[in-house]
């Protein structure tokens, strides 16, 4: 059939259907206490290379986990069963596992029902967008590609997902969302650009304007020069900001501090970035996205984790939180709405990253430049130093020079070495706040940001 006459699946998964299927689950349960979840997807994605759609997928699943408590024991079993034989099969199952484990001293009861944010992240038009539809942005993508003799690739998709949960003891819960996400790279003779945007609302993506400036970036950096590695003043837009910082919020979860797994051991309370580093973690934010719960159904609150420079809290999962109170007073230390489901060994960590800007522009960092270096993305990022927040990685698809004030052509890739903590020490400038998407790490709103001494250890071949 022709992709013009295919119409966007819709989910079929709204509250009344969930209820009825979470219902089903908790009644099958012969646990002592039960909670269970429920997660139903669609998505679909167009991909394109050569400046042609060469791959088009879709796909569907509705899963239903049981996690089953008895005797201070607990285990989780999955299915994608949802009659009624699957899901007594699912509880029993999740039973005869806890059965197996040990008890867990750190298990706590399943906490009841809970009020939540309200948060409106499900959009019709997002949902509505057909093949033929990410086709049509894919074309708008290639037509600029072709316009200026570049050859382009890249990706257009959509998804709906919806996301229940209820136990025994009466908590509910449900959400749905839905995301739009285009990625496009410009490849000129020795010379790329890049640009990508993620949102739950459609109409605020512009993929022909980010493909516009990735082929604007390939232009301006063609034949790149090559400077010698070392400690340079650098601009780092959004994307290459959040892939960094992507590193350094897993360190806020409590678990990892009581483990002394993070960075921040023996840090929180400490002036350990520059004052003029606040960052929050914020479900509500207009521009975040996400449900307004946690793995167990606890509530996300709003967590301020650094102002003016000094880590202030971490976030905890009920667990992680009862332990801290226990073995580690800390002030504060209470469920936070950011744990995983359970059981996990990784207990929580901030998804919401609010970052704060300023006011200073791009344009007006690089005029207040009289030599540095504008970093569009990174990419192939990883930890050197977990302590210290060492992580190497490569520049790539625009980057440029900056003399005298003005962006003064391309220059070679650069390979980075470069503790986070001292970047976010050395942060001059910042600009307004976007949601950015990157490669490496979860969405973010964070500015872009002007940086002193950041490390650069060797030229790349390309």
């Amino acid at each position: 059939m022709p992709a013009e006459h295919l119409a966007a699946p819709q989910l079929a998964l709204d509250r009344a259907r969930a209820r009825e299927i979470l219902a089903q689950a908790l009644a099958a349960s012969r646990a002592d206490a039960t909670e269970v979840t429920l997660h139903a997807v669609i998505s679909a994605l167009t991909r394109f290379a050569n400046n042609a759609i060469h791959q088009n997928v879709a796909e569907e699943q509705t899963v239903l986990s049981v996690r089953a408590i008895w005797q201070g024991r607990t285990a989780r079993a999955t299915t994608n069963r949802l009659d009624a034989e699957g899901i007594s099969a699912a509880a029993d199952r999740a039973l005869e596992l806890a059965r197996l484990q040990a008890p867990d001293s750190d298990l706590l009861p399943l906490p009841e029902p809970q009020s939540y944010p309200s948060v409106a992240r499900s959009i019709a038009a997002t949902a509505a967008l057909s093949p033929a539809d990410r086709a049509d942005f894919v074309r708008q993508m290639v037509a600029v590609a072709d316009a200026a003799g570049m050859t382009t690739a890249g990706v257009m998709a959509n998804s709906q997902t919806a996301f229940a949960m209820a136990n025994s003891r009466g908590l509910e819960a449900f959400h749905q969302e839905t995301s739009a996400e285009y990625s496009v790279t410009m490849l000129a003779a020795n010379s790329s650009g890049w640009a990508k945007g993620n949102s739950p609302d459609i109409a605020a993506l512009d993929p022909a304007a980010g493909a516009r400036a990735a082929c604007e970036k390939a232009q301006a950096s063609a034949n790149p020069v090559e400077w010698a590695p070392g400690k340079y003043t650098v601009i780092l837009e959004p994307a290459a900001v959040l892939d960094l910082l992507g590193f350094l919020f897993w360190d806020f979860g409590g678990l990892s501090v009581l483990d002394q797994r993070s960075c921040l051991t023996g840090r929180l309370g400490q002036q350990l970035f520059g004052k003029n580093i606040q960052v929050t973690d914020d479900v509500c934010h207009p521009l975040q996205s996400g449900a307004p719960f946690d793995g167990e159904g606890m509530p996300r609150l709003r967590v301020p984790l650094v102002e003016d420079g000094v880590v202030k809290n971490l976030v905890y999962a009920r667990p992680t939180a009862a332990r801290m109170q226990r073995e580690q007073p800390v002030a504060g230390a209470r469920p936070t709405g950011h744990g995983f489901p359970l059981p996990n060994e990784y207990g929580e960590a901030p998804l919401n990253i609010v970052v704060a800007g300023g006011d200073v522009s791009t344009q007006e960092m690089i005029a207040s430049t009289p030599k540095g270096i504008l970093v569009t993305r990174l990419w192939y990022i990883r930890e050197v130093d977990p302590y210290r927040k060492i992580l190497t990685g490569m520049t790539r698809d625009g980057t440029f020079r900056i003399e005298n004030g003005r962006i003064a052509g391309g220059i070679r890739n650069f390979r980075f070495n470069q503790s986070v903590i001292e970047m976010l020490q050395n942060v001059e400038l910042l600009g307004p706040a976007v949601r950015a998407s990157g490669e490496e790490s979860f969405d973010m709103v964070v500015p872009p940001i002007k940086v002193r001494d950041f490390h650069f250890t060797e030229v790349t071949k390309f």
